[in-house]
């Protein structure tokens, strides 16, 4: 998660570190975006008092098949407590089996109580460097329904046989009790993958991440090598900006999670019902601006290569390439959610995947997520699709498009306010740069690479993908405001 924060207008200024580091000399904290855009603190009484029973009662296992011995790993960011995925990768005969369980987040939310209606409104977690603004109350989604290692918990249990090409044969997806072993990090997952010494459950993760890698390209899934910038604490009460490479075993995990999300939108365009995320393919003229934007960068794509094959085949740590991989962002314009209960609908592409796609995996995390698996579970057992279900299918695309565009003004809002901190007592001085994009002639965007800050930088000659010298002339906390211009 990209994220950073913003401190109350009117605080003594902050010295910046070098490498974007942030030392305040007063208790800077993030209350000023919270406030502004309005975000919830606390939970209303009556829905706090629903969760709490909820975690008191003990789960019905009746109905739930028991998969506690399998020997389940969860993969997350360092410390992180809301766990809605744990994995164990198999090898078959003639391929591999996954079997992905999923927090059942249904098992504890009754539909249409205090705590449904306020999660309905929250529609997803927000995530700030001083703490998050959960979906659900921690009692849940950081203890009781958070597949914590070697607690048995319940669990949307999907199991998926691939065959030796990486492509899913067989799909089955039932309520379980599960166990997780272990809980894992990314880089520690990294180190001992390179080590030779991986955990046994997802020794084959890379195998299958890499075939899994190879249809995206054969599907056309387009990736933006972006670089995404993160605030973090520094230790000393500070913040500092980073530029967080995505490590290849996120890119893995991730293939695990992307396979069960187009596992899922194929039950439910087979049965006629669900919620799919989709971002309409890119029109041919979008295409061939975006080819011509490479050519005038000296960038080579060849005309017979799709967008996908040619992003994946750019370094973009090249700032042509770079600044080629920011103008693609044209090609996935127009996300948002189609719900459907009467028939499959007429458009259910998700361009970035190169196929249809369902939230599954994030239930803890995201509210669609509950709703598809109860889609999918209900289908996978021939089953009515539940009607509080149904009633809500309509509901969602607008709940969850309303939560995203939230999610992005915080997004958006922290890292501004992070980038002023920054730089507040560096104006003036000058910056290599590189130009991301240039909308009209004498105005465009520029990365720093440190401390790591996309801004706007003013000046005549500006083109895509050049490497320029440019001077800081704002850099306000107050407004979240920074500019270059044109050494």
């Amino acid at each position: 998660m990209a994220a950073a924060g913003g401190p109350p207008g009117g605080i003594a200024v902050a010295a910046a570190a070098p490498s974007g580091r942030v030392r305040p000399e007063a208790g800077w904290d993030f209350s000023a975006v919270r406030a502004e855009l309005g975000l919830p603190a606390d939970y209303p009484t009556a829905a706090l008092a629903e969760a709490e029973q909820s975690v008191a009662q003990p789960v019905a296992t009746g109905q739930r098949l028991d998969a506690t011995g399998l020997p389940l790993v969860t993969v997350d960011p360092p410390g992180a407590k809301d766990l809605d995925q744990a994995v164990l990768v198999q090898r078959r005969r003639s391929g591999y089996r996954i079997h992905y369980a999923i927090a059942d987040v249904a098992a504890f939310v009754v539909p249409g109580g205090a705590l449904d209606v306020e999660v309905r409104r929250r529609g997803q977690t927000l995530y700030l460097p001083d703490g998050n603004v959960p979906l659900h109350p921690p009692s849940l989604s950081e203890d009781a329904a958070s597949l914590l290692p070697g607690q048995v918990r319940a669990a949307v249990l999907w199991t998926i046989d691939l065959d030796s090409d990486g492509l899913p044969v067989r799909v089955d997806v039932r309520r379980a009790l599960v166990r997780s072993v272990a809980q894992l990090d990314y880089e520690g997952v990294q180190r001992s993958l390179a080590a030779g010494d991986p955990h046994p459950s997802i020794a084959l993760l890379p195998e299958v991440g890499r075939l899994r890698r190879e249809q995206a390209l054969l599907r056309g899934a387009i990736e933006l090598g972006l670089p995404e910038q993160q605030v973090e604490p520094d230790g000393d009460g500070g913040w500092r900006l980073v530029l967080r490479p995505r490590l290849v075993v996120e890119a893995w995990n991730a293939e695990i999670s992307l396979l069960t999300g187009m596992c899922a939108a194929e039950m439910m365009l087979a049965a006629g019902i669900g919620v799919l995320r989709t971002v309409p393919d890119p029109e041919p003229e979008t295409v061939a601006g975006l080819r011509r934007s490479a050519s005038r960068l000296g960038v080579h794509w060849p005309d017979h290569v799709p967008p996908a094959a040619a992003l994946a085949a750019m370094d973009p740590v090249r700032p042509e390439a770079l600044a080629v991989h920011v103008a693609a962002t044209r090609l996935l314009r127009g996300a948002g959610y189609t719900a459907f209960g009467d028939g499959a609908p007429a458009k259910a592409n998700h361009a970035g995947i190169g196929a249809s796609y369902a939230h599954v995996t994030a239930p803890l995390r995201r509210l669609v997520d509950r709703y598809s698996a109860e889609v999918c579970l209900a289908v996978s057992s021939d089953r009515q699709v539940p009607e509080w279900v149904r009633e809500a299918l309509a509901e969602l695309p607008s709940a969850m498009g309303s939560s995203d565009r939230v999610a992005g003004q915080v997004e958006r809002a922290c890292i501004a306010q992070a980038q002023a901190w920054s730089l507040v007592s560096r104006v003036g001085e000058e910056f290599a740069a590189t130009v991301l994009r240039v909308p009209n002639g004498s105005a465009g965007e520029v990365f720093l690479a440190d401390p790591p800050v996309i801004a706007r930088c003013t000046g005549s000659g500006l083109g895509e993908g050049q490497q320029v010298r440019v001077r800081l002339v704002a850099a306000d906390p107050a407004s979240r405001d920074v500019a270059f211009e044109v050494a």
